[in-house]
């Protein structure tokens, strides 16, 4: 499964890639937002990082609108990936921008069949949100199960983005059921390397070092 780093905070994007850890971006207004930058500024930097997938997000509402502002975050890198909402106006966009050759990810997606509209318009990949379903007393899980068994069922090339992530455990169950990305914020991939038992082993060790008085430099 590839990791998509969610933020647009360029240097905890760059403490991720140097230990090979991200394999895309993705970022929405909001985030941009928080950083406190431009949003074309802050995604060249980003896109002259990482070799993979960056995604801009468009902030109109129309079609023709978000076509436009699609080409022209389009302009800022060739690994950009242009994010549209799932809406009917976003499916119209998302076709005309992945017919021109361009990456597009259809996001705010929240059933298989949303998610069967994006494939079948051209969408490069789907962000279904795990964690929102999860608000409202739904099983995020099961739709990324749902959008999974349809699209192998036909062949659809879109990949599965899964977001909205909140916990290790939502990126283990996306692994298990086989979506293509988790799109990821810092703090859970840093948290995946936590285990009790792991700082419970690191503590004897340590303590059986100082008592041995080992030494290697």
């Amino acid at each position: 499964m590839k990791f998509f780093v969610d933020t647009a905070d360029f240097d905890a994007i760059a403490e991720l890639h140097e230990l090979g850890m991200v394999d895309g971006v993705t970022t929405n207004p909001s985030l941009v937002k928080k950083s406190g930058r431009d949003i074309l500024e802050v995604t060249k930097q980003i896109c002259d990082l990482i070799d993979g997938p960056v995604s801009a997000e468009v902030t109109a509402t129309d079609a023709d609108t978000m076509i436009a502002e699609g080409r022209k975050l389009g302009e800022i890198a060739e690994n950009i990936a242009i994010k549209v909402p799932l809406t009917w106006d976003g499916l119209k966009a998302c076709k005309v921008l992945s017919d021109e050759g361009r990456m597009v990810n259809v996001t705010l997606c929240f059933s298989a069949n949303q998610a069967l509209l994006a494939a079948k318009a051209g969408a490069s990949f789907i962000s279904p949100f795990i964690g929102r379903l999860d608000d409202i007393a739904l099983d995020g899980m099961e739709v990324i199960e749902d959008i999974r068994t349809i699209y192998d069922n036909y062949g659809f090339e879109t990949e599965v983005l899964a977001a909205s992530i909140r916990s290790v455990n939502h990126v283990l169950e996306c692994a298990r059921i086989g979506a293509d990305v988790a799109t990821v914020p810092p703090a859970v991939i840093k948290s995946l390397v936590n285990h009790p038992l792991t700082d419970k082993g690191l503590a004897t060790f340590l303590a059986d070092i100082e008592a041995a008085k080992i030494k290697i430099l």
